[in-house]
Order: structure tokens, then C-alpha cells, then sequence
């Protein structure tokens, strides 16, 4: 927050957001990417460098294509993880309310973990409002669920 919505004036907006998620996000698929080159096995390093492949070769041709379904599980899991963060969004790009969708990327936006932390904690009659919570929760756990199905999807095509 204090970086992209005061240092660089981005204010509460789409960027602010995306850029702090991003930032969220990055430690976990630098490591993942890290232990999927590492999880391949020296012999194929060795192999294709006996067969007089140059360094640069055996890492586009040979490594990257054996880590590329464990280094694309772990950013479709991040990815999954970030949808469901709500203090990121809440500090540097949601709105409370929005008639319309945003036009910019200085524009607040709405987001479905904010929506249902408002929706659970705003108002006078909760209990009216508990199926929309209910239902907010519902999409929220299925854009989850898909994300984690889909990386286990590719995890399989390996």
C-alpha cells in the first residue's frame, strides 16, 4: 500500500492492486519454479551435454520443457491463492460500492473478497443478507476449486 497507492500515487486503483498481489505472489512461484528445475534429474543435463548440446540448448530443449507442468501447477495455484486475498485488495484497490464497471486502470474496482467481508459485516439486517454472502462464498470456493483442478489437470499431462 504504501509503495503503489502513496509513493508512486496510484491511489486505490486496478494497478495498485494488481501490482501488490503480484508482489504477494512472487515468493511462492520463484520457489515453486525453483524446485521444479531442481527436481529434474542430473542425467538429462548430462546426456544432452554428452551429446554436444550447448549449455544454453539443454536448458530451452531439455529442462524447461521437463519442468514446464510443475512450474505451471505452481502459478495456477497461486493463482487460486490470490483470487481469495481480501486485505491486499481492501487497502489498495476495492471500493465499497461501484454503479459501473471501472475504465481505467486508476479506477476502483469491486472484489469478490471484499464483496463478501462487506456483505458478512455491513448492514443492519445480516441475516437478509446471508444468502448473498452465502452465494458470494459459493463462486468464490468454485473460481478456487477450478484453479486447483487445473493444475492438477497439467500436473497429469506430464
Amino acid at each position: 500500500m504504501s509503495l503503489f497507492v502513496h509513493t508512486l500515487k496510484f491511489g486505490d486503483s486496478l494497478i495498485a492492486g494488481s501490482l501488490t498481489l503480484g508482489l504477494l505472489v512472487l515468493p511462492l512461484i520463484i520457489r515453486v519454479t525453483e524446485e521444479a528445475l531442481k527436481a529434474i534429474p542430473d542425467v538429462y543435463r548430462q546426456g544432452s551435454l554428452a551429446l554436444g548440446a550447448t549449455k544454453l540448448e539443454t536448458i530451452v530443449r531439455v529442462i524447461l520443457p521437463a519442468a514446464f507442468p510443475n512450474i505451471m501447477t505452481g502459478l495456477i495455484l497461486s493463482i487460486g491463492r490470490v483470487s481469495g486475498e481480501t486485505a491486499p485488495i481492501l487497502f489498495t484497490a476495492a471500493a465499497y460500492f461501484l454503479p459501473h464497471l471501472p475504465t481505467s486502470m486508476f479506477d476502483q474496482v469491486m472484489a469478490l473478497p471484499y464483496h463478501l467481508y462487506v456483505i458478512a459485516t455491513s448492514g443492519t439486517d445480516l441475516e437478509a443478507t446471508r444468502p448473498m454472502a452465502y452465494g458470494t462464498a459459493l463462486v468464490l470456493i468454485f473460481i478456487v476449486m477450478v484453479m486447483n483442478v487445473l493444475a492438477n489437470l497439467l500436473r497429469k499431462r506430464k
